[in-house]
């Protein structure tokens, strides 16, 4: 059995391992980073976690509010541009352990997100992904609008947008 939460401080070990386990380097939250989002913005992390035993990170999405309708770079280093009114719902990362990878986890934290913003009242969802990943995020309804102006670790990232 599993658990969908928000997280908390006492999460941010555990949140900085699997987000270092998930991406490269250049790419990862620091867990300076991550600690300065928990402060900030606990609510918009969804956490999927095991029942029982140590209540592991299985997967998780991280991100903010805004009224800014495109995810820009800037977003993910400074946590007070949050707006917990604003109209979008920016997805940061959506990481899975890499030994519940390909299990389905990462897409019912994923229908979780969506129900939860949309429930929130905000227009919709946007996320930058690698090219490969684009047909995954299709399958929740998100649109690819082409090349992001975001450069983060230095790669080429699509914006993908769910509108309500």
């Amino acid at each position: 059995m599993t658990t969908i939460r928000h997280a908390t401080l006492a999460d941010l070990d555990a949140i900085a391992a699997v987000e270092s386990a998930c991406f490269p380097a250049a790419e990862a939250a620091t867990k300076e980073g991550l600690h300065a989002r928990l402060e900030v913005y606990p609510d918009c992390f969804w956490l999927l976690t095991e029942d029982g035993r140590d209540g592991a990170i299985i997967s998780f999405i991280n991100g903010f509010a805004t009224d800014l309708p495109d995810l820009t770079d800037d977003m993910y280093e400074d946590a007070t541009l949050h707006d917990p009114h604003g109209a979008w719902q920016m997805i940061f990362g959506v990481d899975t352990a890499p030994r519940y990878q390909h299990q389905g986890h990462a897409s019912t934290v994923m229908r979780q997100v969506i129900a939860d913003t949309r429930a929130a009242g905000r227009r919709g969802l946007v996320l930058t992904c690698k090219k490969p990943l684009i047909g995954f995020y299709a399958q929740f309804g998100f649109l690819d609008e082409g090349i992001s102006s975001s450069t983060h670790g230095d790669a080429t990232w699509h914006q993908m947008r769910l509108e309500f």
